[in-house]
């Protein structure tokens, strides 16, 4: 199994160019970011062709964060927003060779309402994306972390992207989120894998480094390589003392 180091929450003491030279060097097969839009896009290219790394996604800008923006996406009213997101986001992601865009749909109320909207813009970002092989994901999140989210569980994800009708629309399941929300990751990840882009690890509860916690994932990383999944697992964790001294489940995960 290969691991792809989410530079979101590891090496973020470094300039995002220095932080995929850093990944390369503590044994990452691939990249991923949240925002990089502060760093010009031809740095981070330039690093990517140093390290002969893939940057595997980056997601939308979530809005204003200190107003409570999570997303926008889904929030009737503010399309023009969503859009000049999604088209930001999926520049930026042809500037780096990036293969995948996180479309964040923010908090809403649930509605039918957010829920066209969501479905509308998902389609609009396909659409833009398509023609530069890029994927659209969108992830369920936890409602304990981010109350209101519009999007928290598999099923709904299912339901939108069979909606949406795209072929390059697929979810990203990251195993903190989910079992928090759901549990059961083997069967789910068995029944869902044909519509899975993206699949993202860290120990629950504290969304520190996989090695502990509820969720043995050496078993479930040999359950997914049973089930033929290939692509690189997303290590998207928060760092219990610093990025390099919690690498030590990176080889004996590999087994």
């Amino acid at each position: 199994m290969r691991y792809s180091a989410n530079l979101g929450f590891l090496f973020t003491e470094l300039p995002l160019p220095q932080a995929i030279h850093a990944a390369k060097d503590a044994g990452f097969d691939a990249v991923e970011c949240h925002f990089p839009y502060d760093v010009p896009a031809a740095e981070v290219a330039k690093a990517l062709q140093e390290t002969g790394l893939t940057m595997l996604g980056l997601n939308t800008w979530p809005g204003d964060k200190a107003a409570g923006d999570f997303g926008l996406a889904a929030l009737t009213g503010r399309e023009d927003e969503a859009r000049a997101a999604i088209t930001q986001a999926v520049d930026y992601a042809v500037a780096t060779g990036t293969k995948a865009v996180h479309v964040m749909a923010g908090r809403t109320d649930g509605g039918d309402a957010a829920e066209a909207t969501f479905r509308a813009n998902l389609a609009h970002a396909c659409d833009l994306a398509a023609p530069h092989g890029i994927t659209i994901l969108i992830e369920p999140i936890n409602t304990r972390d981010v109350q209101g989210y519009h999007l928290s569980r598999t099923d709904h994800a299912v339901s939108t992207i069979k909606a949406v009708g795209k072929n390059n629309i697929k979810m990203m399941y990251d195993c903190y989120h989910m079992q928090i929300m759901q549990g059961n990751h083997a069967v789910h990840l068995r029944d869902l894998l044909p519509l899975i882009g993206h699949i993202q690890i860290a120990a629950i509860p504290d969304r520190g480094e996989p090695d502990q916690g509820e969720v043995d994932y050496r078993w479930l990383m040999q359950e997914l390589g049973n089930m033929g999944y290939t692509a690189p697992i997303g290590a998207e964790y928060k760092p219990r003392n610093g990025t390099l001294h919690g690498l030590g489940w990176l080889d004996k995960f590999r087994v």
